[in-house]
């Protein structure tokens, strides 16, 4: 179908405001970007094309401004191809009720039928009518409702809250609509104490200023600036620094249209309770900031933000709401002495009670997982005992080596330490804090271990057990901490994997992915060294026989195969090709983190180099060959099904020059790149595989390898089968890109 489309001259401005009872802040940001959308898509639909859009949202309105929408829709000219005029008449038929026209208004172009349909444009008035209610009706709200005498049918208006007006201007003419009793008009409202009457607008361009001369800001945006700024202002002016959150920026400025921030001030007892807990209770219950003092310290103040210009300045409102962050405030000390009334291990008892999962039993038995694993990690010197000096030799491509100088008591020691802290990483789960914030879990627990005069390390691994849960949050160092917060993921990824609750898709309920993300982060971050399988295995420790079955059936495959994908992830970032992962990955037996992504790496700056790059295309052209002669491009073994016929390890009668050129190079190439790779030494491997390149080029170039002689081709598929399994002593060839 072709369209020829006539142009439109003359543009105008439309402006949309749906007013209704308080929208929830939380629902403002989503409804901003549905109206976006319905709006754009209706007038698709109609063939008019739709510029930036202006659009705002205070807790009593959605608004638009759509600037330069043409008065009127284009004509459209539609060319419809029809049947052939030698078809059966029924197609004929059928043409002409699908275009409503009559057979000699149809053109005949070389025994074709063609149908033009000459459409009128819609004068854009006529359009907007239509598209605001079923913008209106089509709009997706988390949470709607129903209200007044036909919210009883499933067929009247849903909203957020109960639609009052509806405004609907382009250019100065009204556009008439009516939905669910509910008429469009010039008239709006403002404030709702400064200025409760109607106010009429008369077109899109005066709409702004004359709600902002009725106090009322409809720019979302500004209010936040006005909210940001002012509140840092008033705690300037006490000698005072705000404690940013944008989070809270942008939710004041969602519940008000006309933000005035206030400095208030709560009784300094409070300050008895720690930090973090009195600014989630003036954050989550009361949307209050809080501010530091010039030490960086928490100050007993607070910013309320207001929604109206107080005559008396604010002193009135700062009073009320200062009584009622008193309460809260209130709560919290309550919480926090009555949490200190037992101990940890008091506490902890009652996890008994908490399932972790139905197969996977209690809190209590994670706990228990958790402390033996943390202990395991220290005594078998997998987290190093203490903070030692480094050292790296001149070729390390790794990192630098930590030296393990602890003593065999020290070590002791600190492995006790590991499994007190892992015993006791939950127990703040019940407490009363914990239960009103579960924000605040394991941060509960370092402050109440601190408080029972528990060893600092041991509140430090509580408090940081559940780091890191992001790519920017902290990633524990102190050995202790390391030790608790590997055992507490390591436990969770190895019994979930075991009962086949791998994620699957977008499904990760049990946040399998970010405590795979925090395993990799903890061995980076602190240089560990290991082997993922048998840490794996001795986090599933005495249940071994329970799981036998399912680990090797399905559970360390996946493991293995789920860890390498989030590597990937992880390393993105970093710009480390997923393909080279991949590479080193596929050897099998290279899960030593550290050492496989140092591999990796290694092998990233060597196929950035014309070495890498034309190795690589040999290596695959010497693939193809075996492949094609049905022989195995893994490295040889003596008797191995599949493997080379001769394989090429000495001089043969009829080798020419370019053959023993590579044997040669072969020779020298294959021990060192072996034993390079064995010292860590990756760069040294990479320089050996370079070793390579020139004599595999001349080969391809000098000798058939396909040579008639069964005793020379079979020398030379050899020296092939030495090739590839000389590279594929460092890497998987096959598995890179390029």
């Amino acid at each position: 179908m072709d369209r020829e489309i006539s142009g439109v001259d003359t543009v105008t401005d439309f402006l949309l405001e749906l007013r209704s009872e308080e929208i929830p802040a939380r629902m403002q940001a989503g409804a901003r970007a549905e109206l976006d959308k319905l709006f754009r898509a209706q007038m698709a639909v109609a063939g008019i094309e739709v510029g930036d859009l202006s659009i705002w949202s205070t807790p009593r309105r959605l608004a638009l401004i759509a600037k330069n929408l043409p008065d009127a829709t284009a004509a459209v000219s539609e060319e419809l191809k029809g049947p052939r005029g030698s078809a059966p008449p029924q197609a004929l038929e059928g043409f002409l009720r699908k275009t409503g026209l009559t057979q000699d208004q149809l053109e005949d172009r070389d025994g074709v039928y063609f149908a033009v349909i000459d459409k009128p444009g819609r004068a854009t008035a006529e359009v907007l009518a239509g598209a605001i209610p079923a913008i209106i009706r089509a709009f997706a709200w988390p949470k709607s409702m129903r209200w007044g005498k036909d919210s009883a049918s499933s067929e009247s208006l849903r909203w957020v809250r109960p639609l009052s007006g509806i405004v609907a201007i382009f250019g100065e003419e009204l556009i008439p609509c009516e939905i669910g009793g509910v008429a469009s008009g010039y008239a709006t409202r403002g404030h709702r104490f400064h200025c409760p009457g109607e106010i009429t607008i008369g077109s899109a361009s005066d709409y702004a200023e004359k709600l902002r001369a009725c106090h009322v800001i409809v720019d979302h945006e500004e209010r936040q600036a006005i909210i940001r700024e002012g509140a840092a202002k008033a705690a300037a002016d006490a000698g005072q620094m705000l404690v940013a959150d944008e989070g809270l920026v942008i939710e004041n400025a969602g519940l008000t249209e006309w933000p005035v921030p206030l400095l208030g001030r709560f009784d300094e007892a409070f300050l008895e309770v720690p930090p973090e807990a009195i600014q989630l209770t003036a954050r989550v219950n009361q949307k209050y900031f809080v501010v530091n003092d010039a030490d960086g310290k928490l100050a007993n103040g607070f910013v309320c933000t207001a929604n109206i210009d107080a005559v008396d300045g604010g002193a009135e409102i700062v009073a009320g709401n200062r009584k009622v962050l008193a309460a809260r405030l209130s709560d919290a000390r309550f919480f926090w002495e009555q949490d200190q009334k037992k101990t940890l291990a008091q506490h902890a008892e009652k996890l008994a009670n908490i399932t972790f999962h139905a197969q996977l039993g209690s809190v209590a038995d994670k706990v228990e997982r958790v402390a033996s694993l943390a202990r395991y990690l220290v005594e078998q010197g997998i987290v190093p005992n203490q903070p030692r000096r480094s050292e790296a030799g001149p070729n390390a491509t790794v990192g630098p080596w930590i030296l393990d100088e602890s003593t065999a008591d020290e070590r002791k020691e600190r492995s006790g330490l590991a499994e007190l802290a892992g015993s006791l990483a939950k127990a703040d789960l019940v407490t009363e804090m914990v239960g009103e914030f579960p924000e605040l879990q394991g941060l509960m627990g370092g402050y109440y271990a601190r408080e029972k005069a528990l060893p600092d390390v041991v509140a430090d691994a509580i408090q940081n057990h559940y780091k890191p849960v992001g790519q920017s949050d902290d990633v524990p160092t102190e050995p202790v901490a390391v030790a608790v917060a590997l055992a507490d993921k390591l436990d969770t990824l190895t019994r979930f994997f075991l009962i086949g609750e791998a994620p699957t898709g977008s499904k990760d309920p049990f946040a399998l992915r970010r405590a795979a993300l925090g395993v990799i982060a903890l061995i980076l971050q602190n240089n560990l060294r290991f082997r993922l399988e048998e840490v794996l295995l001795a986090a599933i420790g005495d249940d071994f026989a329970q799981f036998e079955n399912a680990w090797n059936n399905h559970a360390e495959a996946k493991l293995a195969a789920f860890f390498a994908d989030r590597l990937k992830v992880q390393q993105r970032e970093a710009g480390v090709r997923h393909d080279l992962i991949d590479a080193v990955f596929a050897l099998g037996g290279e899960d030593d983190i550290v050492r496989l992504l140092a591999r990796v790496k290694a092998l990233q700056a060597f196929m950035a180099t014309d070495d890498g790059a034309n190795l690589l295309a040999g290596y695959k052209r010497a693939a193809n060959i075996l492949k094609q002669a049905d022989i195995s491009v893994a490295p040889a073994k003596a008797g191995a099904a599949g493997s080379a016929p001769t394989t090429a390890t000495s001089a043969f009668a009829g080798a020419t020059d370019v053959d023993r050129a590579l044997l040669a190079a072969l020779d020298t190439a294959e021990p060192a790149a072996s034993a390079a790779v064995a010292d860590e030494r990756f760069t040294d491997a990479m320089a050996a595989l370079a070793s390579l390149r020139a004599p595999i080029d001349a080969f391809f170039d000098g000798v058939m390898v396909n040579d008639p002689d069964e005793a020379v081709r079979a020398y030379r598929l050899g020296l092939l089968a030495r090739f590839t399994g000389a590279v594929h002593g460092v890497a998987d060839f096959s598995k890179i890109e390029g």
